[in-house]
């Protein structure tokens, strides 16, 4: 499995965009993109020409970052996209937001998506009470996502029930909080 080892900040510096990849330091002062709001690198502050290719690969790119992914995962997802009806960007956005990994973040049991993907993969995750431990696992309408009850005392599951008030769910989700469990609605 192939894994990104570069700084979640210069990735953000990189967008000129902040992308919260690091959870709660986001929104403190210690953010870098606070402190440097400029791009990486010995000549980030040279002039740079702005193409319609340059956009749409920083667009990419950034879609990319948000959710974690390698370029060939998003290939794959970009072609499954494809294949469906509809239009391609709305689709590609709807297999991105229903992965379990990011389910779980919108749920609001962990800070950041990166902190959501290693729940799901230590197998701290329940679909319809079966244990998942596969991040990239495409959430079906009507499946109820929970935490198994041996993982409820973990600290990370801990702090996001204490912070419970302070997420704001998206409409396609119901979310129980107290009970750490998830049905999911999908109203389109």
């Amino acid at each position: 499995m192939g894994v990104m080892h570069v700084s979640s900040c210069k990735l953000c510096r990189r967008e000129r965009q902040k992308l919260f990849l690091k959870g709660t330091r986001c929104y403190s002062d210690k953010c870098a993109f606070e402190r440097k709001p400029y791009v990486p690198g010995q000549k980030a502050k040279m002039r740079l020409i702005e193409t319609d290719y340059y956009r749409q690969l920083r667009e990419k790119q950034k879609v990319k970052r948000y959710y974690g992914l390698l370029e060939r995962q998003f290939r794959n997802y970009y072609k499954q996209a494809v294949r469906r009806k509809g239009i391609t960007g709305e689709v590609l956005l709807q297999l991105l937001e229903t992965r379990l990994d990011n389910v779980v973040y919108l749920m609001g049991f962990a800070f950041s998506r990166k902190q959501a993907r290693q729940l799901v993969s230590h197998g701290h995750i329940a679909v319809d009470g079966k244990k998942v431990d596969i991040p990239s696992y495409h959430v079906k309408e009507g499946q109820t996502i929970s935490v198994l009850p041996s993982s409820r005392e973990i600290v990370p599951v801990l702090e996001a029930k204490e912070s419970a008030g302070s997420i704001t769910v998206p409409e396609w989700l119901k979310v129980d909080i107290k009970n750490l469990i998830k049905d999911s609605l999908f109203s389109k």
